[in-house]
């Protein structure tokens, strides 16, 4: 039983898709500011054009 739980602390495979995992959800949470900040933005801009094309006159 202590051979199984010393070869066990000394597997290093799991370490890896962990570390995949931390990865994959820093990108996921950075895309999604990303999403969050070009959205606000966008709104920003599409405000301001209809506030031109609402008092622009021939």
């Amino acid at each position: 039983m202590t051979h199984f739980i010393k070869k066990f602390c000394r597997d290093q495979d799991g370490a890896v898709t962990v570390d995949w995992v931390v990865l994959t959800a820093a990108i996921v949470a950075l895309a999604v500011a990303l999403v969050l900040a070009l959205t606000n933005g966008s709104v920003g801009v599409s405000a301001g054009v209809e506030e031109f094309m609402t008092n622009w006159s021939f």
